[in-house]
Parts: structure tokens; C-alpha cells; sequence
């Protein structure tokens, strides 16, 4: 995931730390990094007050500790279904509030739209997505958080720029520390954002001289509506339709190296039947085609602003939901397809099977034990060389093949 906003499962939002101790080591760290705050221009005396009594914590997810190893933080994008994960009920409830607030905000957001190009809904969607409309309780010290990855965590030089980012927001008096807390993997405010990310695309929308994501509803989301601009978001263009494919359809194709014109898709037999109408000047649009349950679930067809959206978390579903929030709270709708009860296999199980993939010739991509696109399309490749059922789902039947060679 691009270190532009956030780091991993910023919908995970869980307990406090343990208590600070002292850490002999991660004081003598601390003293060692005075010339690098020096050098972004951070004062000795902001340096000096906000590392004092500073400690590591321990109980964070994603750190390499010498023979302590600490679980990876796990994102519901990879461990959930998704059914369990696009749950209309949840999201019917969430576009209800995003109506109303959207009639609050109405002012603020149409400036947001005029200035940056991104509609109200996306961008209450997302906020929806990160934080359940502020409702999520940040309570780690967003210090703390990336200075303790910054010396112990598996990305050290990663959450090291974040470290001093965190140090120069405070410095130039954008937030006190009580007020900067964040999740446990150091992303904050409203729609989450690491600190070299708010620094980036932090917006002063009321000429305040700060960009308030933590309390101020219209900032927090032109912060969000910035990022999504520099991306490359595309005004008036859809993120995604949901459509149906001719039978027989290869479902390798279902992945964005496979990208065509949406013309194309549509002469080729693809038909969008969520009720929108493609405009004829997005006809020459390139667009893929995404199947995340393979063959048990709706499938979309994908311009670019979709992958936009991943820029923002890269998991489909976490950009299938907010997309489908986006258009549930303009058109209250679900999904014309239904989502299938399918199963998913362990996360060590689908590593084994992309390293398969992988010494086949046909999966390049990183073995992280995550059924994105790329791998369900090795999958499909895998299957269809083995004369194998073509769905291009990683379930038991295809792991068992694997295991007997």
C-alpha cells in the first residue's frame, strides 16, 4: 500500500497500549534522531518537550522484536467475506446518516466538489468507512505509535518519516499532543491520515492558519477530497457499474492488466445492469472488470477512478464499499446480484498457493496471502492449465490439487 495516507487496517481500531516503562535503548534512539528533526526544521525545544518521558509500546501490532514476535495488524478486507464485509444492513444504515449528512454539510461539501472535483457522497462514504462518521474512538498517541514502529516496527524507514512528521505538526502548533491521537497504526482524524499524509493534503478550509481533520467535519473531507484529487480522481466520471458477463466469459480477464475501452466491454457482450447509463463520452474510458467472489458474486466494471479509490486502502472491498455507500446514499439501492455464502481459506494456505502460482510462471506479484486480483487470475490461469473448474477462487479443491502435485 502506498505510504500516502495510511499504513493497514485503519478500520481496526483497537484498545489503548500497554503502560509506558523505561527503555533504556529507545532513549539513547531518541537522542540520536535530534539531526534529522533538526534538519525538517523542527525547534529543539518542541523536539525536546514532546520526546521527554517518550516510550516505546510494545503491544503494537507489526513490530520485529528479537524473539517476541508481534502478530500483523489484520484488515477486515482480507479476513471477512464478502458478504459478511458489504453487509447491507450496515450500509443501508450508513446511507441514511450520509443523507443527513449531506443536507448539513451541503454548503461546505458543494465547495469541496467545486474545488477539488470529488462528489459529497464519495467522500462521506469514506469517512463513514474509516471512522463511522466520527464515531470511532482514537485513543492511541499518534507519537508514540510511529516513533515506537520507527524503532522497533517492521518498516522502520516508513514510520520514521512519519515520526517526524508527527514532531513538525506539532512544532508549527497544528494540534496539541492530547488532541493528536490516532488508531494503532498511527493514521488520524476523521478520515485518517498519517501524519506526513496530513501534512501533504491537509486543506485550511476557514483561513485558521491549520487544517483541522480531528474536529472539523469540511476540512477532514477536503483533506480526503486533496488526496483523492492528486490521485488522479476524475470529475464527473463514475468509480464503477456493476454488470453482467456473457457466458463462458474468462474470468482471467478480471484484472486491470486486462483493461479495455468500455465501448469495447459493451460491444463484447459485457451489459451494465445497475440502471446507469454510460454516457457516450466515457465510451473510449479504459475500464477492467473485477469479479471479487469470482463467479458467487456481483461483477463490476471498473474505470479509473476506482483505482483512484485504492490509493485511499487497496483492498476491492474496501473501495466496492465505499463506492456502493456513495451511490446508497444519492440512490438507495444494493446491489442488483446478490453475494454468495462462500468460504475463504486460511491466509498461510492461500501464501502456499501463490508460491505455487509462482514457481508455474503464472503469479509475479507479492505472496501475501491475499486473493486480490492478480491472484484469482493466476488461479484461473492455474486451472484452466490443469483442466480444472474455472471459477478463479482460491477454495479447497484447487489447494488440495496444489498439495498432490
Amino acid at each position: 500500500m502506498k505510504m500516502r495516507r495510511t499504513l493497514f487496517g485503519l478500520g481496526l481500531l483497537l484498545a489503548a497500549g500497554s503502560p509506558a516503562f523505561a527503555d533504556a535503548g529507545f532513549d539513547r534512539w531518541l537522542a540520536a534522531q535530534w539531526p534529522a528533526a533538526q534538519a525538517m526544521g523542527i525547534s529543539r525545544a518542541t523536539y525536546e518537550r514532546e520526546t521527554k518521558g517518550l516510550e516505546p509500546d510494545y503491544s503494537l501490532p507489526d513490530l520485529a522484536i528479537p524473539g517476541k514476535p508481534q502478530p500483523p495488524g489484520k484488515q477486515a478486507e482480507f479476513v471477512q467475506t464478502p458478504a459478511d464485509y458489504l453487509s447491507d444492513k450496515a450500509i443501508a444504515s450508513y446511507a441514511a446518516r450520509g443523507r443527513k449528512l449531506a443536507a448539513r454539510y451541503r454548503g461546505q461539501l458543494a465547495t469541496i466538489e467545486k474545488r477539488f472535483g470529488v462528489p459529497p457522497e464519495i467522500l462521506l462514504a469514506i469517512w463513514a468507512r474509516e471512522t463511522s462518521y466520527g464515531a470511532a474512538k482514537l485513543n492511541y498517541d499518534a507519537l508514540r505509535v510511529v516513533a515506537t514502529q520507527a524503532y522497533v516496527g517492521r518498516r522502520k524507514d516508513e514510520f520514521f518519516a512519519e515520526f517526524l512528521a508527527a514532531l513538525k505538526i506539532l512544532d508549527e502548533g497544528h494540534v496539541g499532543r492530547a488532541q493528536m491521537k490516532s488508531s494503532w497504526a498511527g493514521a488520524m482524524g476523521l478520515t485518517q491520515f498519517m501524519p506526513t499524509g496530513y501534512l501533504t493534503y491537509g486543506v485550511d478550509l476557514d483561513g485558521d492558519g491549520t487544517a483541522n481533520i480531528w474536529t472539523s467535519v469540511p476540512e477532514g473531507l477536503a483533506a480526503t477530497a486533496n488526496l483523492l484529487r492528486h490521485e488522479g480522481w476524475q470529475a464527473g466520471k463514475r468509480w464503477a457499474y456493476e454488470v453482467s458477463v456473457p457466458s463462458g466469459f474468462d474470468c482471467t480477464l478480471a484484472e486491470p492488466d486486462a483493461a479495455r475501452p468500455i465501448g469495447d466491454w459493451l460491444k463484447s457482450g459485457v451489459k451494465v445492469i445497475d440502471g446507469r447509463r454510460v454516457p457516450s463520452s466515457a465510451m473510449r474510458d479504459k475500464a477492467s472488470i473485477i469479479m471479487p467472489a469470482g463467479p458467487y458474486g456481483p461483477v463490476f466494471l471498473t474505470p479509473a477512478n476506482y483505482f483512484v479509490l485504492k490509493s485511499y486502502n487497496f483492498a476491492d472491498l474496501y473501495v466496492l464499499y465505499v463506492g456502493h455507500l456513495a451511490d446508497r446514499i444519492e440512490d438507495d439501492k444494493p446491489f442488483v446480484r446478490d453475494w454468495q455464502d462462500i468460504s475463504l481459506v486460511k491466509t498461510r494456505d492461500l501464501e502456499y498457493m501463490q508460491k505455487v502460482l509462482a514457481r508455474n510462471g503464472l503469479y509475479t506479484d507479492k505472496i501475501d496471502g491475499k486473493a486480490g486480483m492478480k491472484t484469482r487470475s493466476a488461479l484461473g490461469a492455474y486451472q484452466k492449465a490443469n483442466r480444472l473448474k474455472l471459477d478463479c477462487w482460491p477454495d479447497a479443491d484447487v489447494l488440495e490439487h496444489m498439495r498432490k502435485g
